[in-house]
């Protein structure tokens, strides 16, 4: 039997917005900034806004009454804090009022090939946060060969994650077509793809979502949804 796909597919005759996390991770954004995503999230029918977990309270009271989400980064960029405070700092976010989580797996201990310690990571994450959200693991793909991609892919599917992401947009290459396809070979149809880095246009958004992504992560969300193409 084929593994049902449960994640939606973008087609050429739907709107991108609602397959796209509206992102805004900017260390020098202050509430007036999060306001004007979650009204632009709001306006655009955007899937979700994604923030650091500073930000999610301000963000869910701003979303509240609409279908938009939010989503709430987790060990955000490097993913070398110790297990336990990301495991703390996502049930935070929960308890704020965040309904996805994108954390960053330990990058450093998945090259130096600790799988072990890499899928405890994982795990203690969606442990945390109960199944009251869903969990995103980021690869940072552009620091990654392939064999440690495909690692990192299955370790988050063994650890019970929901979505494998590309990259966290502060480190390495961003999304491409090719890593998208690649993920998607490597890892079961059960498991969703979040193309994320780099992604500015909207031809490169819809370029991703034909090669396989089930969701884009972009700050430039405004340019895309509007048209932008370069």
């Amino acid at each position: 039997m084929p593994e049902e796909i449960i994640w939606p597919v973008w087609e050429p005759n739907q709107p991108l917005a609602p397959f796209m996390d509206y992102t805004l991770l900017k260390a020098d954004a202050g509430a007036k900034d999060f306001i004007r995503l979650c009204e632009e999230a709001k306006a655009h029918n955007f899937y979700s806004v994604c923030v650091n977990g500073g930000w999610v309270r301000l963000c869910r009271e701003r979303l509240s009454g609409t279908n938009v989400k939010v989503n709430a980064v987790i060990g955000f960029p490097f993913g070398s804090h110790a297990t336990r405070a990301k495991a703390f700092e996502a049930a935070a976010a929960i308890d704020d009022g965040a309904s996805e989580i994108d954390m960053v797996l330990p990058i450093g201990k998945l090259i130096d090939g600790d799988y072990e310690t890499v899928e405890r990571d994982i795990a203690a994450v969606v442990q945390a946060v109960q199944g009251g959200a869903l969990v995103k693991v980021i690869l940072e793909m552009g620091m990654l060969t392939q064999e440690q991609q495909a690692h990192g892919g299955r370790l988050a599917e063994e650890a019970g994650a929901d979505f494998i992401q590309t990259s966290t947009g502060f480190g390495g290459a961003g999304a491409s077509e090719a890593d998208i396809r690649y993920l998607r070979a490597e890892i079961s149809a059960s498991m969703g793809i979040k193309a994320a880095g780099g992604i500015r246009s909207t031809a490169s958004a819809v370029a991703l979502l034909r090669a396989g992504a089930n969701r884009i992560g972009s700050s430039s969300g405004m340019d895309i949804v509007n048209g932008q193409m370069k």
